[in-house]
């Protein structure tokens, strides 16, 4: 599989997202009580999104190219896209305008190395679309120890979750919200970047080895990046609960700093501060080093 097919992916999601609606939800009479479809039909979405029965469906089959802006935001509407998917459905309508091909970035310029670096009280690090672990601050590096602890760089989260599960599951304690959350950010980046070779790879590898990605990849859901709470054991700190944050870096497009804190005078604050220590006496913690 050399890419991702931009027109699989829109067929595939246009289809489940109507699926989940229906008729009454939408406001809609249900005429009749046997309907042989799961939610909307073709029709009924093209009425409420004001276009042509023929339109929708030409839309469907995977044909946003000639879509205006204003086409896919009544077609939004319509579905009843949360934020995520709609910026999905535009990314798919991009990419069939633009057969565009992109890598998400694999490295950091050495001032944003700095910037983690001078973050000593917070773990922090930097990852791309993939959820490749590019960057890291020493703390992080400590936080993540059950991550970073196999060879393969760069550490690659969704990787983690799916083909080491037990690591994973003892690692994470919401490890199936985590689950679903990582097959959903790869889905996003996948509408965004579907040439991404090393995407690709990693989609392939996981939809090969793992059947619980499968399902969810089969879903289509997708998601941003959250914000909010992570709840972790720690091998050697114990349990954790942290408030994270995520941004995009403006001068780095395609990154995102992840980072963990924790309210002073909690036990997670006192168990950071522990781990900073261990840290400290650690000289042989796994690296984030990205080859190249």
């Amino acid at each position: 599989m050399g890419s991702i097919d931009p027109r699989s992916e829109i067929r595939e999601f246009l289809s489940t997202r109507r699926a989940r609606i229906t008729p009454e939800e939408a406001g809609l009479p249900a005429y009749g009580g046997n309907r042989r479809v799961k939610g909307l039909r073709r029709e009924e979405v093209a009425m409420l999104a004001g276009v042509s029965v023929d339109y929708y469906v030409r839309m469907e089959r995977g044909s946003l190219a000639g879509a205006s802006d204003g086409v896919l935001e009544a077609l939004a509407r319509a579905l009843r896209l949360d934020e995520a998917e709609r910026a999905h459905l535009f990314a798919l309508a991009r990419e069939s305008r633009t057969r565009g091909r992109r890598s998400s970035p694999a490295t950091v310029r050495p001032t944003i190395q700095q910037v983690l670096d001078a973050m000593t009280d917070a773990p922090a690090w930097v990852g791309n679309g993939r959820l490749d672990v590019v960057a890291m601050n020493g703390l992080a590096r400590a936080l993540y120890s059950p991550v970073l602890a196999g060879p393969r760089r760069p550490a690659n989260m969704p990787r983690f979750v799916y083909l080491e599960p037990e690591a994973a599951q003892e690692f994470f304690v919401d490890y199936e919200r985590i689950a679903d959350d990582a097959a959903a950010m790869l889905r996003l980046e996948a509408g965004r970047n579907p040439h991404d070779a090393a995407l690709v790879q990693l989609i392939g590898e996981l939809s090969t080895r793992s059947e619980r990605f499968r399902r969810r990849w089969a879903s289509q859901d997708v998601k941003f990046h959250p914000s909010g709470r992570k709840r972790l054991r720690h091998p050697v700190v114990g349990p954790v609960d942290l408030d994270v944050e995520s941004m995009e870096l403006s001068s780095a497009p395609g990154l995102l700093l992840y980072a963990y804190t924790a309210a002073a005078g909690t036990p997670t604050a006192d168990a950071l501060r522990l781990l900073a220590s261990w840290a400290a006496t650690q000289d042989g913690l796994p690296t984030e080093t990205v080859p190249g």
